[in-house]
């Protein structure tokens, strides 16, 4: 397939910008925090309040190690009240690679010659999603190239499609997608195809850097793509993500201007974000990054439990870019839901035995290639929850239902029991003995410590009824 990066036009309509660079900036300048105030910061996100950029910037510009060590012990108490110990499963699906933008940090720019270029047909979807499914999956992320091959109505087909693929006991009951920004009617085809979150990151949130990186092609536009969310949620679809790459730019400055477009949803449309994703820049083919502005493992898990302090009752996705050890750190004190089992590779996931990395046929290379049984195992090591649970978006708990369950914290009642509920199914289809006989351990003791007996006694009786063969119970 050809392309050129012309035949992609670039819309002349744009929403007014509400990142205010200079007030960002103005703000890690000035603020140079003292002790106390950092403890009367960690007061007010104790309290789940919603901190500001000034509190947001306090904790950010922190660098006293003591002071650090306090700000990650409260964003590992602030999460383990309002998430509990489930840990959200999920894996990515390229779709396909073909992109007329041309991003440095990207091996799916258009001017990348090595590239090897694919789109998954409608038979190789299916298998695919099969494979997936055989390894015990029930939610995805499918990912598409910014080209005009994947029109909203191409996307919208995808989604259905694999609703419709049943393996077995295997069935996948969530698609998010991240694909590119869209006018109004194309978010209210994709929102009728069944689509759960639609996620799309900014990248950089600032303007200059935005634009050194963003060399051709319709990604160019920083408004349109700041604004897109904006279009999603006056098309109805309410559900969406937003993430950062860190490494591009200052990750303090990404960190408030994250916080900042949280704040920004929330005022014009009563709903944040439901997920923030915040990955750091990884080796990709025809890779043209400088280290000015990579993020240290130390800075990384600290702007981790800032953000969770920040925002707490949005979800916070890490992914298979981050290296295991980095990943069970970060799960203490922030972190909701993580990818397993990834591939990236455009078909991957039906060659069974396929686990070498090629970075011309890759978006990026990842650090954490471990199976979703191996991922598992760790979690249930751990004392952590799998979880495949999907019961809020088919009871229409998302937008601002889903705030007004989970900003009081009722959302944890139906959230601990539903993973119960899905890692059972797991155990029962998919996993080897010695796994099941750990999350069967594991499941007798939450019951026991962190359901309320009024309520256990239904979650025991539809815990028998999947060990008979019943499947999808939720609450």
């Amino acid at each position: 397939m050809k392309f050129k990066p012309q035949q992609y036009k670039i819309p002349d309509e744009k929403m007014q910008s509400f990142i205010d660079s200079d007030e960002i900036s103005e703000l890690l300048n000035r603020i140079h925090p003292t002790a106390e105030r950092v403890r009367e910061v960690l007061q007010r996100a104790a309290d789940k309040n919603r901190l500001t950029l000034e509190e947001t910037a306090v904790l950010v510009n922190t660098r006293e190690p003591e002071l650090i060590e306090e700000i990650k012990a409260a964003a590992r108490k602030l999460k383990k009240e309002v998430y509990g110990d489930r840990i959200v499963l999920f894996a990515p699906l390229y779709v396909g690679n073909y992109c007329v933008n041309n991003c440095k940090y990207c091996g799916f720019k258009a001017s990348n010659k090595k590239a090897e270029r694919k789109t998954l047909t409608r038979d190789e979807l299916i298998d695919n999603v099969e494979a997936l499914e055989e390894n015990g999956q029930k939610r995805l992320i499918l990912v598409y190239g910014e080209h005009p091959s994947y029109s909203a109505d191409y996307i919208a087909d995808t989604v259905k499609t694999v609703y419709q693929v049943k393996k077995g006991n295997g069935e996948i009951r969530r698609v998010n997608i991240n694909a590119a920004p869209m006018e109004i009617e194309g978010f209210r085809k994709i929102k009728e195809a069944g689509i759960g979150t639609y996620q799309v990151f900014q990248e950089t949130y600032h303007r200059e850097a935005y634009q050194r990186y963003h060399t051709g092609g319709f990604k160019r536009d920083y408004d349109f793509r700041l604004t897109s969310l904006d279009r999603a949620q006056e098309a109805g679809l309410d559900d969406v993500g937003i993430g950062v790459l860190f490494g591009l730019y200052d990750w303090r400055f990404e960190v408030l201007a994250l916080v900042r477009h949280t704040n920004h949803l929330e005022a014009c449309y009563n709903v944040g974000p439901h997920t923030i994703s915040f990955p750091r820049l990884q080796y990709a083919s025809e890779y043209e990054i400088s280290p000015e502005w990579l993020v240290s493992d130390e800075d990384f898990t600290k702007l981790v439990a800032v953000l969770r302090l920040a925002v707490p009752y949005t979800g916070l996705i890490l992914t298979a870019r981050e290296p295991q050890h980095i990943r069970r750190e970060v799960m203490q004190f922030g972190v909701s839901q993580i990818d397993a089992g990834t591939k990236l590779e455009i078909g991957a996931y039906a060659e069974k035995d396929k686990t070498a990395q090629n970075p011309d046929k890759e978006q990026f290379l990842i650090s954490d290639n471990r199976s979703l049984r191996e991922v598992i195992d760790e979690l249930l090591l751990e004392g952590y929850i799998p979880s495949f649970c999907t019961a809020c978006y088919r009871k229409g708990r998302t937008g601002e239902h889903f705030m007004e369950f989970s900003v009081p914290g009722f959302i944890k009642r139906y959230c601990t029991p539903n993973a119960l509920l899905t890692l059972a199914e797991y155990l029962e289809d998919y996993a080897p003995a010695a796994t099941a006989e750990k999350g069967w351990a594991l499941i007798a003791k939450k019951l026991e410590e962190e359901i309320n007996p009024l309520f256990s006694h239904e979650v025991r009786e539809r815990l028998e009824k999947i060990k008979t063969g019943e499947r999808d119970l939720y609450f």
